[in-house]
């Protein structure tokens, strides 16, 4: 018997699919009573009005839902969601989600002889909105693609990664939302995937108790297979990464044609320029200044380090500048096999180093195959300044800034301010110095108001300048937490920056900050561990991972992540420092101790380091050894600002309550960046119900 004529004609569908959150759970007449609703928000929205007027629209009714057919433009299902979204803000009793995909369609006819549709357009729609929870508009990549190329709607899209559907199949997703209109939390399904990794991960296996003989056995296996594992580590590594769907490079340091006439500034800049113009391009994963900046040895293997850095390529080079001429070299290379992907060669004046960046920046575009939107192609030789003297001081001040240590970091903060001098509309230049404005708040004992308003200001105008600047949005959002308390503020420019740069790694670890200091740990784990996973030995995002882990109170993992950032860099102070709280909170004071004196050690004498180390010492007993280190930082404080809360905290070790909580209103008088941890840091429990304590929490907009 033939098949049944389509009555519908489409190859491309692009489909809305909704449904009601529980509708199940809810009684027969209340179903019927939310699904009348819904059926009225949807007719009422213009974008469905327009549709069907035009017929081009098919209605699928769904049960708890339904499925709209556009026959028009990906934007149709895109817009008639943003209307539905706004329209569903005056119903809190109606939780609906939905999902969006463009796919192919095909007409069939149903049970009653009637023309219907069905297709991987309908299906993959459905799986896409199955992943959500109530209020979300999720979209698949390929829509998401199609929009990202049309400036007004990429603000709207914030990337999501992977998620598990409907036999074992994988779906790409993209959150749609912004300001009321969408959810922008991370959907519950999308965060027990991360929780069940990130779980896999730290957990020991669990070994059976087998008899002798079998034991012994197992035991030799496991050797074996230990053996094998360790040395086989690296490949396993790489065979992870080349297996991932994004594309992941490293541009490395370049080094001196000539090793007597090294310029380190010049080679790292090289790298960190071209750093930031490849972050433009959504569709690779580029590791940052703060990762590679270790690889600038003259002797470094560019395949150690990418495998290290788990990248797919990496971009090396060669620079010398001479007199007003620059020559460089520079190579693409695969990871896998070390086979060079493109080379070139150029020899210029140095006022042409802008269109040397340009072209190697396309020939790493071209030799991956990049797909780039004609935004993204802009911006990959978008210059910002044609000025070259205030190019090198960026160059400079950035050298300096990227060190982490409070003397460097208000080093470059000279040489950015003499970059603004230089070409004032210089945008990056804005950037940096507020980033190292930022730094310096919580690296360095200074007050918050030499470093925090800057910050604000400096971040302000780099994004007056252009909007489109992630790494201006990340350092704003920093400074109206830490010092304006803007928690709304700071979420919206965390979001900001995500939307323009989702493979950021700072965007990602601001967000995550902002949401653990309020206490929702189980989105701050997800952003943190994607910030680790976009640049896996960036230090300080190890580091606050560990932290961030042993406030939401799962220091167990906190102290195995916190180890593995050790084995990175033995001599990263903040690390020693987030392992000896952990060890506080575990009641192993020694070993607490034993870290917290390295991380003073090794910050040359940090004042919160120093604190810690009295808090510790005072909850071990030793009240002598305690109150010796309160007064080194009274004294301390007569040389040089000590911020309050780190005094208080050893009055909080000893007891002495009262003391404790003087010091920490002195804090928010003076605007202590460190008091926005106290809702989650566990130094601070034995004050919680203390109505001082209570009126500073609300104060800080925490309670």
């Amino acid at each position: 018997m033939p098949e049944p004529k389509s009555d519908l004609r489409l190859e491309i569908a692009h489909v809305l699919f909704i449904d009601i959150v529980d509708y199940s759970k809810r009684l027969i007449d209340e179903q019927h009573e939310l699904l009348q609703d819904l059926n009225q928000i949807v007719r009422n929205t213009a974008a469905f009005r327009s549709a069907e007027a035009s017929a081009n629209l098919i209605r699928v009714p769904t049960g708890d839902g339904m499925a709209l057919v556009f026959s028009t433009t990906p934007e149709a299902p895109v817009q008639c969601a943003l209307e539905i979204s706004k329209a569903l803000r005056n119903h809190s009793e109606l939780q609906v989600r939905m999902g969006i995909h463009s796919g192919p369609v095909s007409g069939i006819k149903d049970v009653n002889d009637r023309s219907n549709i069905a297709g991987a357009g309908i299906n993959v729609a459905q799986r896409v909105m199955d992943c959500g929870d109530g209020g979300h508009i999720l979209l698949s990549k390929r829509v998401a693609e199609d929009l990202e190329q049309y400036r007004q709607w990429r603000p709207y899209l914030h990337e999501l990664g992977e998620c598990e559907v409907k036999h074992g199949a994988r779906v790409s997703l993209v959150n749609l939302y912004r300001d009321e209109v969408g959810n922008p939390a991370i959907p519950e399904k999308l965060k027990k995937e991360r929780e069940t990794k990130t779980a896999a991960a730290v957990k020991p296996a669990k070994l059976q108790k087998p008899a002798l003989l079998a034991g012994a056995i197992l035991v030799a296996i496991a050797l074996v297979i230990g053996f094998w594992a360790f040395s086989h580590r690296q490949s396993q590594k790489m065979a992870n990464a080349l297996t991932s769907p994004e594309k992941r490079i490293a541009v490395l340091p370049f080094k001196p044609l000539v090793p007597e006439n090294r310029d380190q500034v010049l080679e790292l800049g090289m790298a960190d320029s071209l750093i930031a113009k490849l972050s433009n391009i959504r569709e690779i994963v580029v590791r940052s200044l703060n990762s590679v900046r270790k690889y600038n040895g003259l002797e470094q293997d560019p395949l150690a380090a990418g495998r290290e850095l788990e990248v797919d390529s990496v971009l090396e080079g060669n620079v010398q500048k001479s007199s007003d001429r620059i020559r460089v070299s520079t190579r693409s290379i695969s990871v896998a096999d070390g086979s060079s992907l493109w080379s070139d060669t150029f020899h210029e004046k140095f006022t042409d180093v802008f269109a040397v960046q340009d072209t190697i920046s396309q020939k790493v575009a071209d030799a991956l195959a990049l797909r780039m939107s004609g935004q993204e192609r802009k911006r990959l030789t978008k210059r910002y300044t044609e000025n070259v003297e205030a190019y090198q001081l960026y160059l400079t001040g950035r050298y300096h800034m990227s060190k982490l240590t409070p003397p460097d970091i208000r080093k470059g903060i000279g040489f950015l301010q003499e970059a603004i001098e230089r070409d004032p509309g210089y945008a990056l230049a804005y950037a940096g110095l507020a980033a190292a404005n930022r730094a310096l708040a919580m690296n360095a004992d200074v007050p918050a108001k030499d470093c925090l308003p800057q910050a604000k200001a400096a971040a302000m105008r780099a994004i007056e300048l252009d909007d489109s600047l992630a790494e201006a949005h990340s350092a704003l959002s920093f400074a109206l937490i830490w010092y304006d308390w803007d928690w709304a503020g700071a979420e919206k420019e965390a979001q900001r920056a995500l939307a323009l740069d989702p493979n950021s790694a700072m965007a990602h670890f601001a967000y995550a900050h902002i949401l653990s200091d309020q206490g929702r740990h189980q989105e701050a784990i997800a952003e943190i561990a994607r910030a680790r996973e976009l640049d896996p030995v960036f230090l300080l995002v190890g580091a606050l991972e560990g932290m961030i882990l042993h406030h939401a109170g799962r220091n167990d993992e906190a102290l195995a992540r916190l180890q593995k950032a050790q084995e990175l860099d033995q001599n990263f102070w903040v690390t020693h420092l987030m392992l000896g709280r952990v060890n506080i909170q575990q009641r192993r004071y020694p070993e607490a101790i034993g870290e917290l004196s390295k991380a003073r050690e090794l910050s040359r004498g940090n004042s919160e380091a120093i604190g810690s180390i009295g808090y510790a010492e005072a909850l071990a007993g030793d009240k002598e050894k305690a109150r010796a280190v309160l007064e080194e930082l009274k004294a301390l404080s007569q040389q040089r600002y000590i911020p309050p809360s780190n005094i208080g905290l050893v009055y909080c070790g000893l007891g002495d309550k009262d003391e404790a909580l003087s010091c920490l209103e002195k804090a928010c008088d003076e605007r202590d960046p460190r008091l926005t941890l106290l809702k989650v840091d566990p130094r601070w429990d034995s004050l919680r119900d203390n109505a001082r304590f209570v009126a500073i929490l609300k104060r800080i907009g925490l309670q």
